[in-house]
């Protein structure tokens, strides 16, 4: 089955009760019992939910995976992988990532004694040095918010089979659209499902799909005693979102790959990060790892500053001053005092983050328009 046929159909059924098209939202916490435990699949919605299943399946199926397991959100995914760890377990991740992940690792994980070390996973020789006999988990993100910086997952897949590290990828920014890291070996994927997959910036939520039966395991230990999972109400809006996940994406891309070419070109800006641009300096990796270039984008100005890129931002009419990415609308942020904020300035410099650089969640908008928007913009 070919993408876009799975991202209507992939472990979807007519509901069998009714014979639904869509699934229905499951609105219960609780379900008849014929007696003590014995049930048809369900007993308590914290523990599932017949709406949360048909996502789950859909997520798995696009991801190539044997299961997958829904949250709250995509920090909450993240929070429930970590929680396999045990103090004295080591971390090799990346110096440029997401600040609510960093924040987690940090202020969360790091005080109940797991150990983490951030490198470029860009160089592999690094990512072997960061490597001690307690590493028990390497965190990828490709590509890399807010660098965009494509990680070679084969690469490390490879570095962390052999010494028994287990490898995630947080796949947020590519969706299982342009990029299926299972694919590449690795051994589970992430999704804040708020962004690609729901796609309409009206639903927070996470998931997680695998093929490892102890990844599933433990998620499925932690949905239940945890509770961070989602309503059924956020799951059939997600798996609605899904149902148009290729054309949106596409669209979005199409449109990125214009708006790099027109900001490369623009005299002031410095830089532009786009895999997409022959310029970037993992284009050729992106063109092999990924179907497509992604719809995210960044740019610094030469006026490397914090107000020159706050009053550019304040003069976007198109574009919306806000959070988040991969809604069907145009999202400009400034990663250093909003979604980097939590990530101390020094260690944002070092990693290459500058004060202004100005990240972009390209929507399905009119290309022409953006690129005007962003023209008037400076």
């Amino acid at each position: 089955m070919k993408f876009n046929t799975k991202t209507i159909h992939a472990g979807q059924e007519p509901e069998e009760t009714s014979g639904a098209v869509m699934p229905p939202i499951f609105q219960t916490s609780t379900y008849a019992q014929q007696a003590p435990n014995k049930h048809k699949g369900y007993d308590y919605a914290r523990v599932g939910n017949p709406t949360r299943t048909a996502l789950e399946k859909m997520i798995a199926g696009l991801e190539g995976a044997d299961e997958a397991a829904c949250f709250s959100s995509g920090v909450a995914a993240m929070d429930s992988l970590m929680k396999m760890l045990r103090p004295g377990d080591h971390v090799v991740t990346t110096n440029d990532l997401y600040g609510g992940s960093y924040r987690l690792f940090t202020k969360v994980f790091e005080p109940y004694g797991i150990d983490f070390t951030f490198v470029d996973m860009t160089d592999l020789g690094k990512v072997e040095e960061a490597i001690t006999p307690n590493t028990k988990l390497m965190w990828i993100e490709t590509p890399t918010n807010p660098l965009l910086r494509v990680v070679d997952i084969q690469a490390l897949v490879d570095i962390a089979k052999p010494k028994n590290i287990l490898t995630v990828v947080d796949n947020t920014f590519a969706s299982p659209y342009l990029q299926r890291p299972l694919e590449f070996g690795a051994d589970a994927v992430l999704h804040s499902a708020t962004k690609y997959l729901a796609g309409h910036s009206d639903v927070i939520h996470g998931a997680v799909a695998s093929s490892n039966e102890a990844i599933m395991e433990n998620l499925r230990f932690q949905t239940k005693t945890s509770g961070a999972v989602p309503g059924p109400m956020d799951c059939y809006l997600t798996l609605r979102g899904i149902k148009t996940l290729s054309v949106r994406v596409q669209r979005s891309v199409d449109n990125a790959k214009q708006i790099a070419e027109f900001l490369e070109g623009h005299d002031e800006v410095e830089s532009v990060l786009y895999p997409g641009l022959r310029s970037h300096p993992q284009h050729e990796l992106a063109k092999k790892q990924m179907d497509d270039f992604g719809a995210m984008l960044s740019f610094t100005l030469k006026d490397d500053s914090i107000e020159a890129a706050v009053k550019f931002m304040q003069n976007t009419k198109v574009f919306t001053l806000a959070e988040s990415l991969g809604g069907v609308e145009s999202l400009i942020s400034h990663p250093a005092s909003m979604t980097h904020g939590s990530i101390p300035k020094d260690v944002r410099e070092k990693a290459g983050l500058k004060d202004s650089l100005i990240r972009i969640s390209v929507g399905i908008e009119d290309a022409e328009d953006l690129i005007a928007d962003l023209d008037q913009s400076f």
